[in-house]
């Protein structure tokens, strides 16, 4: 008698209604000839998205992702959610070359101990990323995306609303341009810090910005007037703010994703006069203008190239045990101060 390959076991991460997961353990069939299984290190936490949909504040007619086949359901409730997953190749089907075994891979997938997946939804590593750097891949691929989106021209005056992970990202992409000023806008004075870190040349609060009567004139200079602002505060009412900072026909790039939130947005004053264009920003595609030259496999690796050069693992600041995510995701709804990025951690899972 021929003996069945053994099961794996794993435990995955369930949204099972607004407010509340689950950690439920499952067992996963043995991978199929063109499939391998991934042990999984680490998983990024999107606090973005993730508390959209941890609050229930996703729109049901919308699939989550329609570029991830992981994530190409609607918003219903109990559902899986995730898409930044390391780990290790630790079994591989019968028609994958077996040099895939042991190889340190980054995949779109839900958070999980363990997965199966084809070899052509995953990504190798390059061996001069660590895991913790590599999961950050998304955020910098979006980060990537609004720049190609924005196209910063020398000399410009550029804002960066928002300096959660992606804003911090951005802001070291734009720092590396030759501009005219960059300045960065954000409440949290630990995020406030790590902006400067990211080469921001001026930082301030929300309402700061908002009252051009306590600016310096430094501060008016780089602010007032901007000609490009980066949107990715995750307010939609920061949209106001922007408005209110563009100079005439500046740009405005929308890179938040608000859900079903939405706020009265003034479109009837500075916006109407000045010819303000609003351009929404979403990194599933590639913009028409560069798809003759560009695809997701090239912008890929751009973005592999600018993690080595940030080094991203320094804005993690919690790693947490899956079986923790509820306190997680009740923390991050309460936006404890000090959170910029989680990561679960999948070390304690058995094998």
């Amino acid at each position: 008698m021929i003996s069945q390959p053994s099961k794996i076991r794993a435990a995955q991460l369930w949204f099972t209604a607004p407010h509340h997961v689950e950690v439920r353990e499952t067992f996963l069939d043995p991978p199929a000839s063109d499939q391998v299984v991934v042990r999984t290190s680490y998983s990024a936490v999107s606090a973005g998205t993730e508390l959209l949909l941890y609050r229930g504040q996703l729109p049901n007619s919308m699939a989550l992702d329609s570029s991830i086949d992981s994530l190409q359901d609607s918003c219903d409730y109990p559902l899986q959610y995730g898409y930044a997953c390391v780990g290790t190749v630790i079994e591989t089907g019968s028609a994958v070359d077996p040099h895939w075994r042991g190889r340190e891979v980054f995949a779109f997938q839900p958070h999980a101990s363990h997965f199966l997946a084809r070899t052509d939804a995953l990504q190798v590593i390059p061996d001069e990323l660590s895991p913790r750097d590599a999961v950050l891949l998304p955020n910098m691929e979006t980060a990537v995306n609004l720049v190609q989106d924005a196209r910063p021209m020398l000399g410009e005056r550029v804002v960066v609303l928002g300096q959660g992970i992606v804003g911090l990202l951005l802001t070291s992409l734009l720092a590396e341009h030759p501009l005219a000023s960059l300045a960065a806008i954000e409440g949290m004075p630990a995020r406030q810090a790590m902006a400067q870190a990211m080469g921001a040349d001026l930082v301030c609060s929300p309402q700061h910005a908002s009252d051009p009567e306590a600016m310096t004139a430094e501060q008016k200079q780089a602010l007032l007037e901007a000609d490009l602002i980066f949107e990715v505060s995750g307010q939609p009412q920061a949209l106001d703010l922007a408005i209110n900072l563009a100079g005439y026909t500046g740009r405005i790039v929308i890179g938040s994703w608000y859900g079903n939130k939405s706020a009265p947005i003034d479109l009837g004053g500075p916006a109407h006069r000045n010819r303000l264009q609003l351009i929404t920003s979403q990194v599933s595609t590639i913009s028409p203008a560069l798809t003759g030259r560009w695809n997701k496999q090239r912008r890929f690796g751009v973005a592999w190239k600018m993690l080595e050069r940030v080094n991203p693992a320094r804005l993690v600041t919690h790693t947490v045990p899956l079986g923790e995510a509820a306190s997680l995701y009740q923390q991050l709804h309460d936006e404890t101060s000090g959170v910029m990025q989680v990561l679960f951690d999948y070390t304690d899972c058995p094998d």
